[in-house]
């Protein structure tokens, strides 16, 4: 007859309660028992009191063959009481982990989520370094494109600088050549002004120089004049001739003040 040592779930509904019991192997959840060999309380909070196990009936159960279930043997286990099952357990569980882990499968639920856990947060710290990269990434472009429009400005102020200073050269150059010619034209224009006035002062002399010889003349003919009359008078009856020679000398002395006239 094949043996079992497994658990019988007793209590109330969301107050569980289990038994240790020795049964056959063929039967039934709520059948007939062979012994009871304790009780489990999960819900008690002590860890002395959560199993009370009779240790002597347990082990000679195992020693006739009983097979523990799988709580049960943890139970067992805890308890001090080793058995060859758990070791047969133990090695069955280590090799199909073994399988498992080389078909890169997880071997319990546990492991799975733990994996999943491990590749979450994997994946969350890979996603905030690539967003600390892009970030990095973006501010090192903006800082890049700032410094390429700093230094397209200083490029353009500097060129707008050359060619300020390449006019202010031309301009300088242009001056330069002008200056001469600008002083020339000046003083053509300068000399074109005064020539005429020099010309006009030097006429208005030479007719006043003229006008005061004219003036002159007049002045020695009037006296002339005078001159001969006086004579006339005095003579009173003299020659025509001396006459005529007084009147010949008054003509002389006039063409000579005309000609000197004419050479002022």
């Amino acid at each position: 007859m094949a043996v079992k040592l497994r658990l019988t779930r007793m209590g109330r509904r969301h107050r569980p309660f289990f038994r240790i019991n020795a049964v056959e192997a063929r039967t039934p959840r709520d059948g007939k028992i062979l012994e009871k060999l304790g009780h489990y309380d999960p819900i008690e909070k002590d860890p002395d009191k959560q199993i009370v196990l009779n240790r002597q009936r347990a082990e000679y159960w195992l020693s006739q063959g009983a097979v523990p279930s799988d709580t049960v043997s943890e139970i067992l286990l805890r308890q001090g009481i080793k058995h060859k099952y758990a070791e047969v357990k133990a090695q069955r569980r280590a090799k199909a982990r073994s399988m498992a882990r080389a078909k890169g499968k997880f071997f319990t639920k546990a492991e799975k989520i733990a994996a999943e856990k491990e590749a979450e947060a994997k994946a969350k710290e890979a996603e905030e370094k690539a967003k600390t990269r892009a970030e990095a990434a973006k501010k090192n472009e903006q800082e890049a494109k700032a410094k390429a429009e700093a230094a397209k400005k200083t490029e353009e102020e500097a060129k707008a600088k050359t060619e300020t200073t390449k006019k202010a050269e031309e301009e300088a150059k242009v001056k330069a050549v002008k200056q001469p010619e600008e002083k020339a034209e000046a003083e053509v224009v300068e000399k074109t002004q005064t020539e005429p006035k020099k010309a006009e002062e030097k006429a208005k002399d030479e007719a006043e120089g003229v006008k005061k010889t004219e003036e002159k003349i007049q002045a020695k003919a009037k006296r002339a004049k005078g001159k001969a009359k006086t004579d006339a008078q005095s003579a009173d009856g003299e020659p025509e001739a001396q006459a005529k020679e007084a009147e010949v000398e008054l003509k002389a002395e006039e063409k000579s003040a005309s000609g000197e006239a004419e050479k002022e």
